[in-house]
């Protein structure tokens, strides 16, 4: 979610950090973000985990998913929810044994490139972007994004003026007419798209193979002595989920998931409308967890090892995803 991380700073947080996590047998300690809306905000506000679990489930909000990392690796975590995608790649590539369980949320929507409405470019005209001056915040998914964008329109990047900027500063200078194109996520991506267009929708996006989308992780040792306390938590989490995905129970739960989430209930819906909550099946899949989230993340690597904030990615981050408990949630 949060991809403003120091990256440096997390790698040696984490390399001075054991792998050990401390669950007591009567209760749970999950990890979340505050002003990011989700079902499972409903689940937790009801009840809902702690009935299934038959114990106590204690939320702690954070700032960065560096945090959880840090958080599951000082055993003061078992599980976070909705954690960034390169943090998750910033932590397992320097080390740490956590794996991803499942698919917490994709929003694909909300994570993009907008070109100024002034020079009027679109897909079909992308040859115009050479020379251009570009607000992107480097070694994030954004910055990821935006290079396999122009590597699909065939736009030399070398040829432009990139600048790395946070999306909120790329904002504010792109409604100033400083920038040419800028790249962000949320609220700072919501303000970009006032004062231009993007060049590909979330779905074209995936198409490509440019997934920005959140996961559940938990370190190794935990997914594998309490699979069953795992499975059931998933479990509740893709209740919810489908509960919301169906559209019947929208009145009932977003009133509960903006207080739980410290937002107004417009926000919360707008900001939701841009979030997509996979099923279990389609967690599974080749797309997600079956493959796609995989290869992914190698090449999220690359991007931090091109921006020399880690020495190297792993051989491979199949190792880094275990799907029995998402399995095993399924058949129950």
């Amino acid at each position: 979610m949060d991809f403003r991380i120091g990256l440096t700073a997390a790698l040696g947080l984490i390399s001075a950090l054991g792998g050990a996590h401390t669950a007591k047998a009567d209760e749970l300690t999950v990890a979340y973000f505050l002003e990011w809306p989700m079902p499972f905000q409903y689940a937790n506000a009801t009840g809902m985990y702690d009935k299934a679990l038959g114990m106590n489930v204690n939320w702690i909000s954070f700032d960065t998913g560096t945090a959880m990392s840090a958080a599951m690796a000082s055993g003061d975590v078992q599980i976070a929810l909705s954690q960034g995608l390169p943090p998750f790649v910033v932590a397992t590539s320097a080390g740490q044994d956590l794996q991803i369980v499942d698919i917490a949320v994709s929003y694909s929507e909300n994570d993009n490139c907008v070109v100024a409405e002034r020079l009027e470019i679109d897909k079909h005209s992308t040859d115009e972007l050479a020379g251009k001056k570009v607000g992107v915040p480097i070694g994030t998914a954004a910055h990821f994004g935006f290079l396999r964008q122009m590597n699909h329109f065939g736009v030399n990047v070398e040829t432009m003026d990139v600048v790395d900027m946070a999306p909120p500063d790329g904002a504010a200078a792109f409604a100033q007419g400083s920038l040419d194109m800028v790249c962000g996520w949320g609220g700072a991506l919501r303000r970009m798209k006032e004062h231009g267009n993007v060049l590909l929708t979330g779905a074209e996006k995936e198409e490509l193979g440019i997934l920005v989308f959140d996961v559940t992780s938990a370190p190794a040792a935990f997914v594998a002595e309490e699979s069953e306390t795992l499975a059931t938590f998933l479990k509740v989490t893709a209740q919810a989920n489908e509960m919301w995905n169906s559209g019947t129970y929208t009145e009932k739960m977003l009133p509960v998931i903006a207080r739980d989430a410290g937002m107004s209930e417009d926000e919360t819906k707008s900001t939701m409308a841009t979030f997509l909550f996979p099923s279990l099946s389609e967690q599974l899949s080749a797309k997600w967890l079956g493959g796609g989230a995989q290869e992914f993340m190698k090449g999220v690597a690359m991007v931090f090892v091109e921006a020399g904030s880690i020495s190297s990615p792993r051989e491979s981050y199949r190792s880094a995803v275990d799907t029995s408990a998402l399995e095993a949630a399924r058949n129950m």
